[in-house]
């Protein structure tokens, strides 16, 4: 990483459209987050959809061929689809790297009875259906803790705020985070501060939200935010690498997560799916090092949070009431 300081950032195409005439208005300060991570930082990186423990290794591997820092590694198919030891092999290959691991929690309403999310209007979508839904993703919760997981995926407020009651009353552990998946992501700041207020450590922002959209929730909280760069066709397909650096500003502190688009969908993953899991986990590190080219281009490269940092800093929360 180069030094910020060092060189001015610019904006894309900046020198050469002001030589034409065409120079964008100076960025307004007031748009600026002045937020961090607890320890320093604006941005951290996560590489998504990393299914087991052999996509992992493709990652790690071609993260260090390609130099990209990564601070999270997460999966999207669910605790229930990974056996005791491949949790345990991921653990274990994070944590050797200082890598967050965080693992999808429970079953999900599109891969139950629920006609109603194949609809035109997605129904309930990803909620946990019923009692029995929010059961599995407690289990699924308790399971990974014990084996070593510090960061569940979550796709259901009814199930974050009872994890958060859970991390409260000592059912998991207290250094557990809890993160909000772009599949229900908040769209205003109001309902942004919601998901906070349930138990939100980290909380994935729609790739279709604006510069304006992502200023107006920075002046009501401080609270990680999650945002694919490159989002999967199933989230819109969106490429915003040249709004990386924009991003940061405006966003900060935020995840910049290295999606694909024009790639099948993987949701749950199989052994029968093997050959295209471990090519886009290839390619996906890949977006991360274009990405980081970008930003250094530009000058934007500086204020990486530390590597292996994780916390993500005092939140607001609801009262548990007793």
């Amino acid at each position: 990483m180069t030094d910020a300081s060092a060189t001015a950032p610019r904006r894309p195409g900046e020198p050469a459209l002001t030589a034409l005439g065409l120079s964008a208005p100076a960025p307004a300060p007031a748009d600026t987050s002045p937020h961090t991570f607890p320890g320093g930082g604006r941005w951290r990186t996560e590489v998504p959809s990393c299914e087991g423990p052999e996509a992992l290794a493709v990652v790690l591997k071609e993260a260090s061929r390609l130099d990209v820092p990564i601070h999270r590694i997460s999966q999207g198919s669910g605790v229930w689809m990974l056996t005791d030891a491949e949790i345990t092999e991921m653990v274990e290959a994070t944590a050797e790297r200082d890598i967050e691991l965080c693992l999808f929690t429970g079953p999900r309403g599109t891969w139950d009875i629920g006609g109603s999310t194949r609809t035109d209007s997605g129904g309930a979508g990803l909620r946990a259906r019923g009692h029995d839904a929010v059961a599995g993703c407690v289990e699924d919760a308790v399971r990974a803790t014990e084996l070593g997981v510090k960061c569940l995926l979550v796709a259901d407020e009814g199930v974050l705020w009872t994890l958060h009651r859970a991390r409260t009353a000592g059912l998991l552990p207290a250094d557990t985070t809890l993160k909000l998946s772009a599949l229900v992501g908040p769209v205003n700041p109001a309902s942004f501060a919601v998901y906070e207020r349930l138990g939100a450590d980290s909380i994935n922002v729609p790739s279709d939200l604006t510069l304006a959209h992502l200023t107006e929730i920075r002046r009501v909280s401080a609270t990680p935010m999650d945002m694919y760069i490159e989002a999967p066709d199933d989230l819109g397909g969106y490429v915003r690498m040249y709004e990386v650096a924009e991003l940061i500003r405006r966003g900060a502190p935020l995840y910049l997560k290295f999606g694909l688009a024009k790639a099948p969908g993987i949701y749950p993953y199989g052994h029968h799916m093997r050959e295209l899991t471990l090519a886009t986990a290839k390619e996906r590190v890949r977006r991360g090092r274009l990405a980081l080219e970008l930003l250094a281009r530009h000058g934007a490269d500086g204020d990486m949070a530390p590597l292996g940092s994780r916390l993500p800093g005092t939140q607001h929360r609801f009262e548990i009431s007793s």
